[in-house]
């Protein structure tokens, strides 16, 4: 089964998750370089864990503790965006969702079903 992050991401495709599944070291290197470069910052390949941001359990990708629309999502116990009542109006996911169309298609997805 698929598993989704609050704003819509498929955990399952991400590198983070995936090193964490598989345990490959090789990978989290890969990724913690790729991200680094992308994001133009300091990612070291021990970031490169995650259980996914809706989880109870550890571990979580470092820009998880400040991700504001996970800290958003996790203050109204929304386990996805498009399930708050407020998703429409919101500036926090609608800036994410220009940069990643395919996260505001879950979403999309999830309020639509929610009405």
């Amino acid at each position: 089964m698929k598993k989704t992050s609050i704003c819509g991401l498929n955990c399952s495709d991400c590198p983070a998750h995936i090193a964490l599944k598989k345990d490959n070291q090789e990978l989290r290197v890969k990724t913690a370089k790729s991200w680094s470069k992308l994001f133009n910052t300091d990612i070291k390949p021990e970031d490169i864990n995650c259980t996914g941001c809706t989880s109870d359990t550890k571990p979580l990708f470092s820009h998880c503790h400040q991700c504001e629309v996970r800290l958003c999502g996790t203050k109204k116990q929304t386990s996805n965006c498009g399930l708050c009542g407020q998703y429409k109006e919101c500036v926090k996911i609608e800036k994410l969702h220009k940069e990643i169309p395919e996260a505001k298609e879950a979403c999309d997805k999830k309020n639509s079903l929610k009405a």
